[in-house]
C-alpha cells in the first residue's frame, strides 16, 4: 500500500489534516525548527559570504530520528509548514535533514485548514522557495550579529540580562520618545463657547458652538476673553447665512490583518498581542466541532486585505440571504493593501461564513469565541452596503461672530447593521435645516467652557504596532514578540494598557541613540526591512544587504566598547520591613519573577520572602487578609494570606462594604470598557453579577487552578511618569 508522508509544525495541525487525506497518507509535526545557529559560538562564517553554520537543535534528536525513519518508508514526503518565510525556511531544513532527492516537488502549502485547501495542495507541489529562505537567512543572520555582539557590551555597560535588536530596540526608543514628550509637554488654556438656538418658540432646539470672528478663527485663550464673547454673544442677533443638507456614506473597512486583528483584539477584548496570536493559532489549526476538526480561519500572519473570490461569493450570498439584498454592496468591495504589504496570501478570513459564531459557540472557549466573533463580523462586513447618514450644517451669523452647527442622522445602517450596538460617533444629532436669511432666536447661552490641550497619549499594545506599522518597523508576525521582550527586559512596564517607559529603558536607549545611529534609526531600520523584503522578492542579494548592514555596525560596536563608560550600579532600594533573623531592613531586589524581599547580608543571612500587597479587606471565609495575588499568565485576582488553609479567591476587587440584601462581602467588577459596577460575592444571592453557568464553572476552576499553582503577587515595577 502506498504511504505518503505530510510534515506541519504543530500536532494539532497533523490531526486536523489526517482526517482530510486519509489511510495512504502518514501526517506528522516537526515541531517548528529543528535546526538552528548554535547557541554558544557565533554560528556565521563571515568571511566567507556570511555562511551560517546550522545544527541540529539540541533535545529533537529523537524527532529527527523518527522522521528519518518514516521519511525513508514514504513513497512521496509532502513538507506542509506555515506558507511565509519561516515556514519556508522550516521546509528547507527539513529537506536537508531528510537527505530529500525530489526536492522539485515536495513543498506544498495553504492557506486554510480545510477538505478543499488541502487536498487541492496535495495536487499541486512545488519547489521550496529559495529567495523566501534567503529572506529568513538574512534576518536570522542579522539578529544573531546584534544580539551577539552587542547584547554581552549592554551586559557588561548597563546590567546583566538585556539584549538589543533591530526592531526591539526601536521599539523601545519609539516608547521613550512618547514618553519624553508627554513629560516636556506644556497644557495651554483655550475656552469654547455653544450657544442653544431654535427658530421659533414652538420649534426644536439645537445647539451650536462659536467658530469665528471677524472672519477669523476664533482662539479664546483665557476667562477674560471668554466673558467678553459670552457678553457679545448674548446680546447678538442671529441669522442663518449658509444652510446644507448631504447625504454622507460611511464605507465597510477591509479584512484583518495581522497588524490590524492584533489592534482590534487589544482595543475591543483588552487581548495582548500575543494572546491575540495565540488563539488565532488554534482557530487556524483547528477546532473538533463535534465529530470532525476544521481549521476555523485562515492562516493568520498576512499583509494582505484581499479576499478570494470563493470567498467573496459566499460572505455576498450569505447577507443576502441572511441580511437582505439591500444589505450587500452592489458590486464585491476590493481594498487596497499597504504600500510594502506582502500580498502572497489572503487576509484572515472565517473558513467558512456559514460557521456563525453563534452555530459554533459550544465548540469554542470563551476566547476563542471572542476572536473568532471579530473576525467573522469584519469579513462579513466586508461586502456590506455602506451605512448613510443625512447631514445637516449650518453656519449662523452672530454679528461679528459667527457660529456652527452640525447634525447627523443614520438613514440606512448598511454594515453597521452587525454591530451590537452603536458607537457615540454613530448616534444621531438632530439639527434642523432652516433657510438661509432666517433669524433664530436664543433659547440659552451655556457658560463659557475651560479646556487645556492634551499630550499625546501614552502608547498601548494597539497604537504601538499601529506605530510599527507606519514607520515600516519589523513585520506583522515580529510585534507580539517584540512587545513580550522589552516588557520582560525590563525597558518598558505594563500599566493597565499604557505602556510606560522605566529609567532602564531610557538608559539604554540614549546609550544606543549616541553610539548606534544605524541601528535605532527609525528611516534606516524601515529601509532593512525593505530589503529583506526585496530579497524574498528576488530583486537584491541577501550576503550583499548583510554586508551593507555588518560594516558600519562593527565599527560602531567598537567604539561603543571603547568609549562608552560603564553606568554604575543602582544603589538597593531599601523597604521598611525588617528582616526577622538578623535585624537589617529588607532590599528590594528584582528576580525571575518580579521583585522581592531579601536581607541586604547576603549570603550571611540568606532570607528572602515575596512582597505581599495588601488591600485592606478581612477575608470574608477566615478573617485573614485579603492580598493582590497573579496568575502564571500575569492576570490579577485576589485571595486569602492563609492559603492552602483557606481558599477564598475572587477575580473581582473585594471591597469593605457588604450587601444589604444578604450581608455578604461585596466586589467591584471592572468591564472592558473600564466601567465599574458593585456585586454581591454570594452566588445566590440575587445582587451577585449574573455569569452564564458554563463560564461561571470555568472561572472557578482557572481559579482554584491559579491559586495552587501561583506564587504570592509581588510588587510591580515603577517608573517615572
Amino acid at each position: 500500500m502506498t504511504m505518503n508522508l505530510v510534515i506541519v509544525e504543530s500536532p494539532t495541525k497533523s490531526k486536523t489534516i489526517e482526517k482530510f487525506l486519509g489511510k495512504n497518507y502518514k501526517v506528522t509535526a516537526s515541531m517548528g525548527h529543528l535546526r538552528d545557529l548554535p547557541k554558544s559560538t557565533f554560528g556565521v562564517d563571515v568571511e566567507h559570504d556570511f555562511e551560517p553554520k546550522y545544527i541540529n537543535i539540541r533535545g529533537k534528536g529523537d524527532l529527527i530520528k523518527e522522521l528519518k525513519t518514516l521519511a525513508k518508508k514514504a513513497d512521496k514526503v509532502y513538507l506542509a509548514t506555515d506558507p511565509d518565510r519561516e515556514g519556508e525556511a522550516i521546509s528547507w531544513h527539513l529537506a536537508h535533514i531528510l537527505d530529500l532527492e525530489d526536492q522539485k516537488s515536495c513543498r506544498i502549502e495553504f492557506h486554510e485548514i480545510t477538505n478543499t485547501a488541502v487536498k487541492d495542495a496535495i495536487k499541486h507541489p512545488r519547489s521550496i522557495d529559495m529567495d523566501m529562505v534567503n529572506a529568513q537567512q538574512a534576518r536570522r543572520i542579522l539578529d544573531r550579529i546584534v544580539g551577539y555582539e552587542l547584547s554581552p557590551l549592554l551586559w557588561r555597560k548597563v546590567r546583566k540580562g538585556l539584549s538589543a535588536g533591530r526592531v526591539q530596540s526601536v521599539a523601545v526608543k519609539i516608547v521613550a520618545d512618547r514618553d519624553r514628550e508627554i513629560e516636556a509637554f506644556v497644557p495651554e488654556e483655550y475656552w469654547t463657547l455653544n450657544a442653544k438656538l431654535r427658530e421659533n418658540a414652538k420649534a426644536p432646539i439645537f445647539e451650536a458652538e462659536a467658530v469665528k470672528y471677524k472672519g477669523k478663527k476664533l482662539e479664546l485663550k483665557n476667562a477674560e476673553e471668554a466673558h467678553a464673547a459670552e457678553s457679545a454673544l448674548a446680546k447678538a442677533h442671529y441669522i442663518v447665512n449658509k444652510a446644507e443638507r448631504k447625504e454622507r456614506k460611511r464605507h465597510p473597512v477591509p479584512p484583518f490583518t495581522t497588524s490590524n486583528l492584533q489592534q482590534e483584539a487589544n482595543k475591543k477584548l483588552n487581548f495582548s498581542a500575543k494572546k491575540t496570536m495565540m488563539v488565532a493559532q488554534q482557530l487556524y489549526e483547528g477546532v473538533s466541532l463535534g465529530k470532525a476538526s476544521v481549521g476555523l480561519i485562515t492562516y493568520m500572519r498576512t499583509d494582505s486585505v484581499r479576499l478570494a473570490d470563493v470567498a467573496i461569493d459566499e460572505i455576498r450570498a450569505y447577507i443576502k440571504n441572511n441580511l437582505g439584498n439591500e444589505y450587500c454592496s452592489p458590486k464585491p468591495n476590493h481594498y487596497s493593501a499597504k504600500k510594502n504589504a506582502q500580498d502572497a496570501h489572503e487576509s484572515i478570513r472565517p473558513t467558512s461564513v456559514l460557521r456563525t459564531p453563534e452555530e459554533i459557540a459550544k465548540y469554542l472557549t470563551v476566547d476563542q469565541l471572542k476572536l473568532y466573533t471579530l473576525i467573522w463580523k469584519r469579513a462579513v462586513a466586508s461586502q456590506m452596503s455602506d451605512a448613510v447618514y443625512d447631514m445637516t450644517t449650518l453656519l449662523i451669523d452672530a454679528d461679528d461672530y459667527q457660529l456652527r452647527a452640525t447634525g447627523s442622522i443614520l438613514r440606512f445602517q448598511g454594515f453597521l447593521a452587525l454591530n451590537s450596538k452603536l458607537s457615540d460617533e454613530e448616534k444621531d444629532t438632530t439639527v434642523p435645516y432652516i433657510e438661509v436669511g432666517k433669524e433664530l432666536v436664543l433659547h440659552k447661552l451655556l457658560p463659557a467652557e475651560q479646556h487645556f490641550t492634551e499630550p499625546p497619549a501614552h502608547f498601548t499594545e494597539a497604537t504601538l504596532i499601529k506605530e510599527l506599522e507606519e514607520k515600516g518597523i519589523g513585520r506583522p508576525s515580529t510585534y507580539a514578540p517584540t512587545i513580550v521582550t522589552i516588557i520582560s527586559r525590563g525597558y518598558v512596564v505594563k500599566e493597565g494598557k499604557k505602556l510606560l517607559i522605566t529609567d532602564l529603558g531610557n538608559q539604554t536607549t540614549d546609550m544606543l541613540t549616541q553610539y548606534f545611529t544605524g541601528l535605532i534609526d527609525i528611516p534606516f531600520s524601515a529601509t532593512m526591512e525593505a530589503d529583506l523584503d526585496m530579497i524574498a522578492e528576488e530583486k537584491a542579494n541577501w550576503v550583499e544587504v548583510l554586508r551593507k548592514f555588518y560594516t558600519p555596525f562593527m565599527r560602531d560596536v567598537k567604539r561603543f566598547e571603547e568609549e562608552c563608560p560603564a553606568l554604575p550600579p543602582a544603589p538597593p532600594e531599601v523597604s521598611d520591613v525588617k528582616c526577622e533573623k538578623c535585624g537589617a531592613m529588607m532590599v528590594i531586589k528584582e528576580g525571575r519573577f518580579g521583585k522581592f524581599l531579601a536581607c541586604p547580608n547576603f549570603p550571611n543571612c540568606r532570607n528572602a520572602k515575596p512582597i505581599v500587597k495588601k488591600i485592606g479587606v478581612a477575608c470574608p471565609h477566615c478573617g485573614g487578609e485579603v492580598i493582590e495575588r497573579k496568575t502564571k499568565t500575569g492576570k490579577l485576582f485576589y485571595g486569602c494570606e492563609r492559603y492552602p488553609e483557606c481558599d477564598f479567591t475572587t477575580w473581582d476587587l473585594p471591597l469593605k462594604e457588604t450587601c444589604l440584601q444578604c450581608g455578604s462581602m461585596l466586589v467591584e467588577h471592572t468591564e472592558r470598557n473600564g466601567r465599574k459596577s458593585k456585586f454581591c460575592s454570594n452566588p445566590e444571592c440575587k445582587n451577585a453579577r449574573p455569569v452564564r453557568a458554563a463560564a461561571a464553572s470555568k472561572q472557578e476552576a482557572t481559579l482554584s487552578a491559579a491559586a495552587k499553582t501561583t506564587r504570592t503577587t509581588r510588587a510591580g515595577k515603577t517608573t517615572k511618569k
